[in-house]
């Protein structure tokens, strides 16, 4: 699953450079049972499997032999909500560890062992590789010469506690629809103006809960 994502674009050519580094880790590999066993059924009875702890606390301890620094956390539905704010967190990180969770979760024990528990959203997966792909996405594109021009990274939305303002680009007119003619005056001060009216604009319909966070962090 992460071989095809992490093997194109961006996370690519951020790796070829020697930007960033990913490593996959198998939890079978951290099993003592002959059958390499990762799950069990849950006490108290329920439906599913649960991730059992102990190849999951042997696989961090491992890491942490060579990476005492290192800083892990457990995708999970219970954990608290990624945002943008915490990616530039987590880039800052010389080390992580996602540990990803599967079937019905994992042995609640496991959170006395990670970091930090974190969520992509309010709804259910069949695992944490895909948020984990998400979550590596969001982090190193924060990471210096990892996007080209740093400079883009403070205009995308949620920089701001705000969305990003509508794009175009070629052709001027499609089916009826134009570019707006202040995006082809020329005048610098005037698009940005339109841009800042239109980003609050466009928040205000789709996410008015951002600009609520916003006059907070005015008070």
């Amino acid at each position: 699953m992460f071989e095809s994502t992490f093997s194109e674009s961006i996370l690519k050519r951020a790796q070829d450079q020697e930007l960033i580094n990913i490593d996959l880790h198998d939890l079978r590999e951290y099993t003592l049972d002959k059958h390499k066993k990762t799950d069990d059924y849950p006490f108290g009875g329920g439906v599913g499997l649960i991730m059992s702890i102990d190849p999951i606390v042997r696989a961090i301890e491992t890491i942490k032999e060579t990476r005492p620094d290192v800083r892990s956390i457990l995708l999970s539905p219970g954990g608290k909500a990624f945002n943008q704010k915490m990616a530039w967190e987590l880039s800052r990180e010389e080390n992580l560890i996602f540990v990803c969770g599967r079937y019905e979760g994992v042995d609640e024990r496991v959170l006395n062992f990670v970091d930090d528990a974190i969520s992509i959203g309010d709804y259910v997966m069949g695992g944490g590789e895909i948020p984990t792909m998400v979550l590596i996405e969001a982090i190193s594109r924060l990471i210096p010469n990892v996007v080209g021009d740093q400079s883009s990274l403070v205009e995308e939305s949620f920089e701001c506690n705000r969305l990003e303002y509508p794009q175009y680009t070629k052709p001027r007119e499609y089916r009826g629809l134009k570019v707006p003619e202040v995006l082809l005056s020329g005048n610098h001060k005037k698009i940005q103006d339109w841009r800042l009216k239109e980003a609050l604009k466009k928040t205000a319909e789709i996410r008015p809960d951002l600009l609520s966070k916003e006059a907070k962090k005015g008070d």
